[in-house]
Formats: C-alpha cells, structure tokens, sequence
C-alpha cells in the first residue's frame, strides 16, 4: 500500500546522510578493490551482507555471508547458494576494523543433515537484540532434487532449485555469546515460507492454474524485523518474486507477538510503487527500523530501476506511520551507488546493497553497512566482493 507525501504535512521526519570514508582504490588480478578500515574483505572468500549489534560488552559484533571464490568454483551468482556460510566479526568501533573470528553457521549437510531445509546454505543473516535476546534471522534452502521429464520444473538445474525454495528462520539466544559459541538449538523448520509458487514455466511444484500470485511467492527472502509499539507486535518485511513474466522483487510483511513467531503473512504487497503499465517498481533488500520521536517507521532498500529514488538506480528510502501504509520519504533517493572519500573523490560501484543499520536505542542510525563489489560481482570467482561502513549523519526536516 502507497499513499502520498501530503498526508503528513507539518510532521518532521529523520534526513540521513552517509559520511565519507577514510581509504584507497588499488587494482588487484583484474580487479578494483578498495583499502579501508571501513572495508570487511577476505582472501579466501565472497564477503557479503553484514548485519551489527552491540553486546554487552561494549564492542560490535557483525555477522555475514561468506561463500567459496576461486578459478575452480562457481561464479558469484551461483555461488551464493550453493556455499553461502555466515560469518562472525567483531570491532571496537561501530564503522570499522571489523575482524573475522569465525564461521558460526552453515549449511546443515556439512553437520551430516542433507534432508535439513537449510542444507545447502545459509544467507542474508539480519541480528536484532528485543527485551535483552538476540534474534539472527537468516535464509536457507535445499536441493528439492532433479524433476522427471515433463515436470514443470524438469528444466532447472541445481542452483536454480535451490533458489525457488528459499525460506526464513531464526535462532535465538539469551547471550550474544551463546550465539559466537554455537551455543543454541539449530531451527529445524523454517519460519516463514511462500504460499503460493507461481510462474510461468520452469518452476518447483507451482500452485494450481489460476493462483494469484502472493506477496511471498515462490521464496520468502531477506528478512529485517521490528517492533511496533502501538500494537506490541513483531513486523517482518521480506521478498518474494513475481514473474510476469520477467523476474521483479516484491515485498510482503509478516505479523506476530513474539520475535520468535509464530509469523503470520498478510496478502498485502509492501513498498507497492507502480509503474507506468502498473505493475509494482522491482526492488529487494529492505531494512526497517522505528523512530519513537518521529513515530514513523523507516525504510532502506534497492531500486533497480530508479522508480522509487526518483533519479536513477541505487538505495531508496521510504516512510510509514503504522508500518503498512508507505510513502516516499521527502529524500527518497538515499544513495547513488559510489563511495565517498574523506579526500573528495568517488567511487562510482556496480553493487550497493543489502543495506543495514546500527540503531541506538533511541531510533538513531548510528553506522550503516553494505555490500559491495566495484565491477558486476555475477559473474566473478575470484572474491573481490567486500562489506562497507559508513557513519551516518542525522538530522530534521520538515514534510513538504
């Protein structure tokens, strides 16, 4: 649902500004890479996603997706699902030097649990602490296995399987530590999952002829998760796909009173900006937060297109008073997708996306993350993708 900006005249809201950040651009094997303190890379793997919170102690801990690079393996599309494992890092400081400590979470075939729905891997991790627990939600998938001949879904091949049936789960723990450790009871079933698989042709067991496509078709993807204050529950956004036929990210929203579900999906579509023809405005990758002095909800995403920043593709950002009715903010257009530097230069990227924040508690971004690669990373091996960091700058303006 989308209603226009002149519902909320004489209302202030949040304007969020990247800082730049400290750092150099170097070539590498064919590849531009950026040095930085406020860049999380690593040798031996894809880096993507980071998602931070503050522990107990003070320090911020990250946790990403890694997955396997190299001439031998796949390349960055399919490698993401077929070994994506997430990662844990830690720092003192909540825009930089962050440092791997260790792998806590894979795919359940390599803990000998090839039938688990996450078997093959484990993706997009989002961290939130509610009422002194931790929550990291993540997505995982399996092989569903090779179709007979005349199957709707005979034609795929094993990436493509294991994408169509991406679901969302949780682990939770009273100690962040319980969570670095592995210290906590593996999901054995996903959270949240499609309710309806609808495609055209080559798809995984679709819903009969005639289904109208839901929010969460075919997958349930990229989770971000809040608490809504005026009603107590727990809203969690996420992707699905539709196709009609060409593939667009839609968003859906999920409602339940406790962080650890049950969550119960509505049939509307969330972010719901359409196009000339009127289908909705392709997007992923939403983060959410709640702002108490404001009382609006905020949104982060990617635009593929350009459709919701009003100028061109990159990190749109939108605002709602309940969490279900969705404007653009007065400053939709959050970022281009370059990097500033502290000496004035930019650099202009390919990928900018699966944004997140660090909130206080008060609502404040207080750093924001996301990853990137410089050149198309689709069809890369060789690891070059990266999380950045930035500080934000906060301040007011008024609705026009």
């Amino acid at each position: 649902m989308l209603i226009s900006c002149s519902a909320n005249k004489n209302q202030k809201c949040l304007s969020l500004k990247l800082e730049p950040i400290d750092g150099r651009v170097y070539q590498e094997a064919g590849s531009t890479l950026v040095d930085s303190r406020s860049v999380l890379t690593d040798s031996e793997h894809f880096v993507w996603g980071g998602t931070v919170v503050e522990g107990d102690d003070g320090r911020y801990h990250m946790f990403y997706s890694i997955f396997n690079q190299g001439e031998n393996e796949p390349r960055f599309s399919d490698a993401w699902l077929l070994s994506s494992k997430i990662a844990y890092a830690v720092s003192d400081y909540p825009d930089r030097d962050f440092k791997f400590k260790k792998i806590v979470l894979k795919g359940a075939r390599e803990d000998g649990k090839p039938e688990a729905w996450d078997a093959q891997g484990v993706h997009n991790p989002h961290i939130r602490k509610f009422n002194g627990k931790y929550y990291l939600y993540y997505i995982g998938s399996r092989d569903p296995g090779e179709k007979p001949a005349g199957d709707p879904g005979a034609n795929l091949n094993m990436r493509n399987r294991i994408q169509q049936v991406q679901k969302v789960a949780v682990i939770a723990v009273d100690r962040l530590e319980d969570l670095i450790e592995a210290r906590f009871t593996r999901p054995e079933k996903a959270l949240l999952e499609a309710r309806t698989r609808v495609k055209p042709d080559d798809v995984i067991d679709p819903s009969p002829s005639g289904t109208i496509p839901l929010p969460d078709n075919l997958i349930v993807v990229n989770p971000t998760v809040e608490y809504r204050p005026s009603d107590g529950k727990y809203l969690m956004y996420f992707k699905g796909n539709l196709y009609d036929p060409g593939w667009r990210g839609a968003h859906g929203l999920a409602l339940a009173d406790n962080p650890e579900g049950p969550f119960s999906p509505l049939d509307d579509f969330m972010f719901d900006l359409r196009m000339e023809d009127g289908r909705i405005a392709s997007a992923e990758d939403p983060y959410v937060w709640y702002h108490p002095e404001t009382e609006l909800f905020y949104a982060v995403f990617k635009d593929f297109q350009g459709k919701f920043t009003g100028v061109e593709p990159g990190l749109a950002m939108m605002i709602s008073k309940d969490g279900l009715s969705w404007e653009l903010h007065p400053e939709p257009f959050f970022s281009e997708k370059r990097i500033a530097f502290s000496d004035g230069s930019k650099l202009k990227v390919a990928n900018l996306e699966r944004p997140q924040f660090l909130i206080n508690n008060a609502g404040i971004p207080l750093a924001f993350y996301a990853a990137c690669s410089v050149e198309n990373c689709g069809s890369k091996r060789d690891g070059s993708t990266f999380n950045v960091h930035f500080k934000v700058n906060v301040s007011y303006l008024d609705f026009p």
